[in-house]
């Protein structure tokens, strides 16, 4: 009786009525679907292709591209010693990690001891600076021109895509905090005036805005002779904004190192101090003493190094301005149209972050002593990230993707300088496919950073 039992346990166990079954039948089925779809339009794409007579693969991005693109700058294009380079760099974080949970495990912190914090700054950074040293390049910088090739151009575009976003995000956050904030203001003009930009900006299309910045405002500058001059430093005109532009001389990289050097010091003393508050309670100085690493170490080394660093002004010579940095007019468009739309929509998102926090946390700063303002940045605005974080983390993907409406002003970002690309070369297959690698690829590292800065915010429950 019971072989019996356990016999039709087993054909009930690989029957259809068992749910388990149906399960994976239907995903091995859906996945023969899908295989079969592609191979079919794999097969389409390449017939289609050869009748036509067009060659398929990568080989034309070193084909001499023979146009100009408006906004260059130099761009590194990786050398052989690069792997060798981000292993010592993976390498030396791997050994810090260690460090750190090894002394974590004893109840000390690394920022406690200063030849902790020198090992760790020995593994994260002398490490890979001595292989830098090793392999003597990792990359070589390049600026493109009618001679470059194809793929430099696209180069070229993905980094001014780069460029606009990331100006865009510190931007549209900046904005979208200020007005947010504004917005809960007990001062009724404030509050209205923050009210007014919210509606009005985040109701019309960001591509609307972008021509009006184009071609309402900065086309109707006064002409070079006519340029609005502040002290010859910055100056504004129809042809761009012109800005004194740093020229790095022969010691500008130890200042760097100098600069870095600082930052992870600052780092270590922030973690020692929260850790030393965790466990005694006791707040020590952060504000001076981070500030004093920051100013005096690299200060000492900038005036050792004798300032190497060199300022460019503009100068009228002719019909136009030359020398400085200037960021062409398609650029300040787009980057205005940008940040002031999506400033708007994280206004809304901060503000609704600020109102999710509790009135009696509120009320308990106050009573504890706190003005305003401390109540803002010790009580509320950590409490509001945990809301804001996730939305935020969409109007920054926003704005990289709006990014590509740069080619209805001539902006010459990804998408504007793939078009070109596509329409000489007539490989659009790869053009479109490279685009959306590279816009997938954007998107993913925002949402990976987002994600870990979200998982740092939120409520850790004891």
């Amino acid at each position: 009786m019971t072989e019996l039992t356990q016999e039709q346990g087993k054909v009930q166990l690989i029957s259809w009525r068992n749910p388990a079954v149906r399960s994976v039948v239907y995903q091995i089925v859906s996945v023969v679907l899908v295989g079969f779809a592609a191979y079919t339009i794999f097969q389409n794409t390449v017939a289609n292709l050869t009748k036509r007579g067009i060659a398929s693969g990568f080989s034309f991005l070193n084909i001499e591209s023979g146009f100009a693109i408006s906004e260059v700058m130099p761009v590194p294009m990786l050398e052989p010693g690069f792997v060798s380079f981000i292993s010592s760099i993976f390498l030396g974080l791997i050994a810090a990690f260690v460090l750190h949970k090894w002394v974590t495990r004893k109840g000390k912190t690394v920022g406690g001891d200063y030849r902790l914090v020198l090992l760790t700054i020995f593994f994260i950074f002398v490490v890979p600076a001595i292989t830098y040293l090793l392999t003597n390049h990792i990359f070589v910088t390049e600026t493109y021109s009618e001679a470059s090739s194809y793929g430099l151009g696209l180069v070229t575009g993905v980094f001014n895509t780069i460029k606009m976003s990331i100006l865009g995000c510190i931007l549209a956050t900046i904005i979208g905090f200020f007005v947010g904030i504004a917005r809960l203001s007990s001062n009724w003009l404030v509050a209205k005036l923050a009210e007014t930009y919210v509606e009005i900006i985040r109701n019309i299309p960001v591509l609307l805005q972008i021509f009006f910045w184009y071609f309402a405002v900065i086309r109707t500058l006064p002409m070079v002779r006519e340029s609005i001059n502040f002290f010859d430093v910055f100056i504004i005109n129809n042809r761009g904004i012109y800005l004194p532009d740093p020229t790095p001389l022969p010691g500008f990289h130890p200042f760097l190192i100098a600069l870095f050097v600082a930052c992870v010091g600052v780092y270590f003393r922030l973690r020692h101090v929260k850790a030393v508050q965790d466990l005694t309670g006791r707040q020590l100085p952060v504000l001076f003493p981070s500030i004093a690493i920051l100013i005096v170490f690299p200060g000492l080394v900038w005036m050792g190094l004798g300032a190497p660093v060199e300022l460019s002004y503009p100068k009228l010579t002719g019909f136009n301005f030359t020398g400085g940095l200037n960021p062409s007019p398609e650029y300040a468009a787009m980057l205005m149209g940008l940040s002031i739309y999506h400033g708007s929509q994280i206004a809304e998102i901060v503000r609704s972050g600020i109102q999710a926090v509790s009135t009696g946390q509120k009320e308990a700063a106050r009573a504890l002593g706190l003005r305003g303002g401390f109540v803002m940045r010790l009580v509320v605005i950590p409490q509001a990230m945990r809301v804001i974080i996730p939305p935020l983390t969409s109007q920054y993907l926003g704005v990289t993707k709006n990014s590509s409406l740069g080619v209805a002003i001539g902006f010459p970002e990804l998408v504007s300088v793939g078009g070109t690309i596509l329409n000489q070369s007539g490989q659009a297959i790869e053009i479109i496919g490279i685009t959306m690698a590279v816009y997938l690829a954007a998107s993913l590292m925002i949402s990976v950073f987002m994600n870990w800065y979200n998982e740092k915010m939120k409520l850790v429950e004891r």
